[in-house]
């Protein structure tokens, strides 16, 4: 089974590693680890103005944030990694996160994928949208969407 993990470090990540060790998988299944950076930001310049805002530091940082992501979801999830002698791997793209989550899913031929939900209301989802409902209705394979406990 090759399992797709997307994350983007929120609380939910622990909830869905809680979920992902429930899975029955063994030495020949694979799990990949994603991390989507989307720099589409709304900008307000004038256009006519002629500044266009250098996005450079922005990227890095975005970048180095992706990776420390990956890597401590890699760490957390070592343990079960190790028990279970799967294969895991990772990766950050770069993009609108629920299109690069389903191009990912397609092109890996993934069996599953598996997302944090933020819990968002239906206010919340019609002004930030909602990643994992997009996977949902477009996704490839089965989708495990994990919801937090609200506090």
């Amino acid at each position: 089974m090759k399992v797709l993990f997307a994350t983007d470090g929120g609380k939910q990540c622990d909830a869905a590693i809680g979920a992902l060790k429930l899975l029955a998988l063994k030495e020949a299944d694979e799990l990949k680890i994603i991390s989507v950076v989307d720099m589409a930001l709304p900008m307000a310049i004038d256009i006519y103005g002629g500044y266009l805002p250098d996005t450079t530091d922005l990227e890095k940082t975005a970048r180095d944030n992706a990776s420390k992501i990956l890597s401590e979801t890699s760490e957390k999830l070592k343990g079960f990694a190790d028990a279970t002698g799967i294969a895991v791997s990772g990766e950050i793209l770069f993009g609108s996160p629920d299109s690069r989550i389903v191009e990912t899913a397609e092109e890996w031929k993934a069996d599953l994928i598996i997302v944090g939900s933020h819990g968002y209301s239906r206010w919340e989802r019609l002004l930030l949208g909602s990643v994992s409902d997009s996977v949902v209705h477009h996704a490839p394979c089965s989708v495990f969407v994990v919801r937090t406990v609200s506090e």
